[in-house]
């Protein structure tokens, strides 16, 4: 279970919009709209494996699939292809959150910050975000997308894969983006998760449906009802949230 959480962040955001990206091109290559399966050799058209550019590569192992997030500029255009918001509708996500100006939120798996204009945007210049994500690299492309768009509220941390390493009733908000599913231990994450909300706050996870074709293999996707059982569990009200999202579910877990 630890090797699933080693790719806590990153890996998320990468299997769905690779996947997605991998259907865009098949499609065009005249598959009559249908993705054709994706060959593990080689990983073509799903992972994209490049030299080393920079010292101290990042590079992770899971389900026998080795992956580089050093080069965070490549992955960071295909994380923010601006086809994204079509089917990730960020302000639909956002606005389901019921974000108030002043309030603290963090996004967890954050990668590339691709939530953090969004969510920013909602809190106001008296809230503050944090773009949380265990991998280095990640986190100072964060760091170096804050600086460059001024946002004085907005911060990027890197924490451990088995905690988030939260301040004690700190947010009013946290989301999870294309990653729960691979949380270990995702009870007791949760409960941490729980012990960093306010009175009133909530947690939101937004993951792929069982009927998506984009996101990970099926046999490691998580249906609302698991997601909202694992809430209970920890003590968190989990309920699921109507949306558009075509290929997504939103789940929150409430105080």
């Amino acid at each position: 279970m630890n090797r699933l959480f080693r790719w806590f962040g990153a890996l998320g955001l990468m299997i769905g919009i690779l996947g997605a990206w991998g259907c865009k091109r098949n499609a065009t290559e005249g598959a009559g709209g249908a993705s054709k399966p994706v060959k593990k050799k080689g990983h073509k058209g799903m992972h994209h494996h490049g030299k080393d550019h920079h010292k101290g590569d990042v590079k992770y192992k899971h389900h026998d699939m080795q992956h580089d997030f050093s080069d965070v500029k490549r992955y960071a255009k295909i994380f923010d292809d601006p086809a994204r918001k079509a089917w990730q509708k960020p302000e639909e996500v956002v606005t389901k959150m019921q974000i108030k100006p002043g309030m603290a939120v963090a996004d967890i798996g954050a990668g590339t910050g691709y939530f953090l204009p969004f969510l920013q945007s909602a809190v106001g210049e008296k809230g503050s975000v944090e773009g949380l994500d265990i991998n280095g690299p990640m986190v100072q492309h964060m760091k170096e997308r804050i600086q460059k768009a001024g946002w004085s509220q907005v911060k990027a941390r890197q924490v451990k894969m088995d905690d988030p390493q939260l301040q004690a009733a700190s947010l009013d908000r946290v989301l999870i983006v294309n990653t729960w599913h691979h949380v270990a231990n995702r009870v007791e994450y949760a409960k941490k998760l729980k012990a960093g909300l306010k009175p009133g706050g909530a947690v939101y996870i937004v993951d792929f449906t069982m009927e998506a074709k984009r996101g990970p293999n099926k046999k490691h996707r998580l249906e609302p009802q698991q997601v909202i059982k694992e809430f209970a569990e920890a003590g968190l009200k989990g309920r699921l949230i109507p949306s558009s999202l075509p290929d997504q579910y939103i789940v929150e877990g409430a105080l």
